[in-house]
């Protein structure tokens, strides 16, 4: 049902030396509050707290279905329960950009099953999907699988479907989701990679039509002025420098060239890896196999996670388990991706069973559980708890610092401040208030709707600066204000009713 296979040699002598397998003993927890964001590798929630993907995939968005697959058989509902059950924290959730078209109409759903999805699009049905998962606890990664319903692309865009709208689609899901914390992020586009005999995505040639890590900087950076809360998880090619991988999975090219954007701790680089069921690549058949993998997967992806350059997702990894040798894959896969939250994040490929070259963790009955799957997953995976933040405008959180600067003339005088988020969360929308200690009467002001009600003074954001992203700061807001006698600044500001401090 699904795609690729690289085409490419096998992956030349390495010259790093045979590594021990990443495990990790940090202790296990839910998935975390809040958005979250990075530090070095590791993921934070909004307390700050260390978190980790542990999730699942489940496809259908993406394809003509227009929905999430299995729908013909079971409720949603039922379904994300279930995943919660078995301890997936994290829904890597695929689409298209022909989803968003009219005349993409779900089909293929019991609706005796699905009531609340009657006469619904197939963005409406994302948003209950989301909705669910936030309320059982769940976190949701939201992935631009493929252009049209019909195949996965080399290059992010194709002549139906152009860059334009690929990045307006994601600005577009940007702000339908701001302030929904059960969506944590953003995987740009599925597997870019090459095309046998040339052409296709690269990875930093410099050619903005096919270098992928220039066209995820430009999605990422107008995702990040819309939402920049989200993490920007960016996957890999399938070749760098005639070193050829799975599509999707090549990040060599990050050491020397990485991904640039403009609101620090957001970027999540991801990988694709999988089993001989998908293709039999030839390390698979070396005689060192399994000790053989750990260096090829520190070449390819697991370097950034160790050399703490930013977190990894290992995205999509899926096997049959048909092979002996994917059995031990599995294995060695898991034991280096690590367990607790100091560890690599996954995603597995997939809940559904009729991935044709990987099944799933349901069997094709769509109830019933792999069992033999989830034992190799089970040591691993860190339970959601409870539930999220489906409310899709919350107040933030804030935390924040004023600066207070006046030019006086005797009898009035001008004052120029600026607002500096200093918590973890975009404000989306503020309110600066204090109080005079004397008589001094606000004249004008600008950048804001300034009021006044006996000595306390009410400043509304302006349009343009409505959104302070975390770490950022709104500045060029003033007033003129006449006064008689002393003018003592004031000593306490409030953004939002949240006491700042100031400067």
């Amino acid at each position: 049902m699904r795609r690729r296979n690289v085409a490419f040699t096998l992956v030349p002598a390495l010259l790093l030396a045979l590594l021990v397998p990443l495990v990790h003993t940090a202790p296990a927890s839910a998935a975390g509050a809040g958005y979250w964001h990075t530090n070095g590798r590791q993921l934070l929630d909004s307390n700050n707290q260390p978190v980790r993907m542990t999730g699942i995939n489940w496809f259908g968005l993406e394809t003509a279905n227009y929905a999430p697959h299995g729908l013909w058989s079971r409720g949603y509902k039922d379904m994300l329960d279930q995943m919660k059950s078995l301890k997936y924290n994290t829904l890597r959730l695929p689409f298209s950009s022909q989803l968003f078209d009219a005349g993409s109409t779900p089909t293929s759903i019991r609706y005796d099953l699905n009531p609340d999805l009657q006469g619904l699009s197939g963005l409406q049905i994302m948003d209950r999907i989301i909705d669910y998962a936030g309320q059982i606890g769940m976190k949701v990664l939201l992935d631009r699988h493929r252009p049209d319903s019909g195949a996965q692309s080399a290059l992010w865009y194709t002549s139906a479907y152009p860059e334009s709208r690929w990045i307006s689609d994601w600005r577009m899901l940007a702000q339908r989701y701001l302030g929904n914390t059960t969506v944590i992020g953003a995987d740009l586009h599925n597997e870019p990679h090459g095309i046998q005999g040339g052409g296709g995505a690269n990875w930093g040639s410099g050619d903005q039509a096919t270098d992928w890590r220039l066209a995820a900087e430009r999605a990422g950076n107008a995702i990040l002025a819309v939402n920049p809360n989200w993490l920007i998880v960016v996957e890999g090619v399938s070749e760098y420098n005639g070193d050829g991988y799975w599509w999707g999975g090549n990040l060599q090219g990050a050491a020397t060239a990485p991904v640039r954007l403009n609101v620090a701790n957001r970027l999540v680089y991801s990988a694709h890896d999988y089993a001989t069921s998908v293709f039999p690549q030839d390390w698979f058949s070396d005689p060192a196999f399994p000790n053989n993998m750990a260096a090829i997967w520190d070449k390819n992806w697991g370097y950034l996670f160790k050399n703490n350059v930013a977190p990894v997702l290992l995205g999509e990894f899926g096997t049959t388990l048909a092979d002996p040798r994917d059995q031990t894959w599995l294995r060695t896969l898991m034991a280096y991706l690590g367990t607790g939250t100091d560890a690599i994040s996954f995603t597995f490929w997939s809940w559904n069973p009729n991935s044709g070259d990987t099944g799933g963790i349901l069997n094709d009955d769509w109830t019933t559980v792999n069992t033999t799957k989830q034992a190799y997953l089970d040591p691993y995976l860190i339970a959601p708890d409870g539930g999220g933040n489906p409310d899709p405008d919350p107040e933030p959180e804030t935390s924040c610092r004023v600066t207070y600067a006046v030019n006086d003339w005797g009898t009035g005088f001008t004052a120029s401040l600026s607002i500096a988020n200093t918590g973890t969360a975009a404000l989306n929308g503020w309110t600066l208030s204090f109080t005079f200690a004397g008589d001094q009467r606000v004249t004008n002001g600008w950048s804001a709707t300034w009021t006044q009600s006996g000595a306390t003074v009410t400043a509304t954001n302006a349009d343009h600066n409505r959104l302070i992203a975390a770490g950022a700061s709104a500045t060029g807001i003033g007033f003129n204000a006449s006064y008689t006698g002393t003018n003592a600044r004031p000593s306490a500001f409030t953004v939002n009713g949240t006491a700042c401090t100031v400067a």
